[in-house]
């Protein structure tokens, strides 16, 4: 059954939202580019610096760790896993590029700022699209009313998933989301 929209009261601060996240950690590189890029993309981050890519890869987050921009990560090689604070990391340097930073002031940037710091500058940067994740209606009668969230997409798009499903988790809302947005932005299907 399908329910109208009702928006959520938001919390005050994004924080919360954005430390939901730290419980897909640990990742390897490639799962935290992959996590870390749906989270940018979501946002619409795109780095004004022409040579920074918008997206992070596992490759970039290598690089960065080879350059002190990112903590080291535990383990090594193939076994190697990160945290929350290594997606911090690297979603201020993504932030930070899109601000025209270089990674050289990145990098003293990073050697000075705390955790805590950190975490509220990348959920201040972050918000609407941390808060847009939090954007569901639920059905209170029967058990036997399922419950939807709606994503927005664009102006008059938005995608209905039913709580539960196997497309409900917030990585594959967020993809499913993007994919919708790329395809929209395709001429050959727009008109």
């Amino acid at each position: 059954m399908y329910r109208p929209y009702i928006p959520r009261p938001m919390p005050e601060s994004p924080v919360p939202l954005l430390r939901a996240h730290a419980r897909h950690a640990p990742w390897n590189a490639r799962g935290l580019a992959a996590h870390a890029a749906a989270l940018v993309d979501a946002a619409g981050l795109r780095p004004t610096n022409a040579s920074a890519r918008a997206m992070p890869s596992a490759r970039a987050v290598r690089f960065y760790v080879a350059n002190t921009l990112l903590d080291r990560p535990e383990g090594a090689g193939t076994a190697a896993t990160y945290g929350y604070r290594h997606l911090l990391q690297l979603l201020a340097i993504k932030i930070r590029q899109r601000e025209g930073q270089t990674l050289e002031a990145i990098k003293k940037e990073m050697r000075e700022v705390t955790g805590d710091s950190l975490e509220r500058r990348v959920a201040q940067s972050l918000a609407p699209a941390l808060f847009l994740q939090t954007d569901s209606t639920s059905a209170k009668s029967d058990d036997s009313v399922a419950s939807w969230r709606r994503i927005p997409v664009a102006d008059g798009v938005e995608v209905h998933v039913r709580d539960g499903s196997p497309g409900a988790s917030d990585e594959l809302l967020l993809a499913i989301r993007e994919g919708v947005r790329a395809a929209l932005g395709r001429a050959d299907i727009r008109g």
